[in-house]
C-alpha cells in the first residue's frame, strides 16, 4: 500500500534496528480517515476469502480490525486479552505470545463463546515481527475448530522472520508494507 509506506517514511521513525514507531497515525493517535483506507485495503486483498468475523489482540489491533470489520460486511470482531478480566469467568481459548515490542511473555485468552467450530476467522494486526501474537492466535481459532481465513498485518518486518514462519505453516499473509530492513534510522522497504 503506497499511502502507507509514504507515511511511515515522513512521519515513522526507526527505533534501533529492530523497531518502528508509527503512534501519530496507528497505534496511539488514530487517522481515522486513514484507518478507513487501511481497512478498505483489507477488505479489498482477501475479497476472495469468505469472513465469519475478525481475530486480533488488544489494545493496537482492536482499531485497525473494527476499520477492516466493515469490508468484510460488518463481520463481529474479537480480540485476545492480555489479561483476565475478574468479569471473565467462563472457559477460554489460550495460547502464550512473546511480545516483542514489550518484551513480555502473555497469555492471550479468547471465552469459547465468541469462536465457534466451522468458522472462518481472518486475524487483522498492526506488527508482525516474528509472527509470536499471530501464531499464537492460529493456534486458538485452530483449538476452536475454526479455520483461519488469512492474516492481515499493516507493517511486516520480513527480516525479523515472522511472515516466513506463518507462510512455512501454510498461512495466507498479506502485508499492507513490508520492512526488508532498519539501519541508521532509515526504514527500506522489501
Amino acid at each position: 500500500m503506497e499511502a502507507l509506506k509514504q507515511r511511515i517514511k515522513t512521519e515513522g521513525v526507526a527505533v534501533g534496528s529492530d523497531r518502528i514507531n508509527v503512534d501519530g497515525f496507528i497505534n496511539h493517535k488514530i487517522d481515522t480517515r486513514f484507518m478507513d483506507e487501511i481497512g478498505a485495503e483489507f477488505g479489498r486483498r482477501f475479497a476472495d476469502t469468505p469472513v465469519d468475523k475478525i481475530l486480533t489482540v488488544e489494545a493496537s489491533g482492536i482499531a485497525i480490525a473494527l476499520a477492516a470489520a466493515r469490508y468484510f460486511d460488518f463481520v463481529p470482531v474479537v480480540f485476545a486479552k492480555k489479561a483476565a478480566p475478574n468479569t471473565m469467568v467462563e472457559d477460554c481459548y489460550t495460547a502464550d505470545a512473546f511480545s516483542f515490542t514489550k518484551q513480555t511473555n502473555n497469555l492471550l485468552r479468547v471465552a469459547k463463546k465468541h469462536l465457534e467450530a466451522g468458522e472462518r476467522v481472518l486475524i487483522i494486526d498492526d506488527f508482525l515481527a516474528h509472527g509470536e501474537a499471530s501464531l499464537a492466535l492460529c493456534k486458538i481459532i485452530e483449538e476452536a475448530g475454526a479455520e483461519v481465513a488469512g492474516v492481515g498485518i499493516v507493517i511486516s518486518k520480513d527480516f525479523q522472520g515472522g511472515k516466513a514462519a506463518l507462510e512455512a505453516q501454510g498461512y495466507r499473509v498479506e502485508t499492507l508494507a513490508s520492512v526488508s530492513k532498519l539501519e541508521n534510522g532509515e526504514i527500506e522497504f522489501a
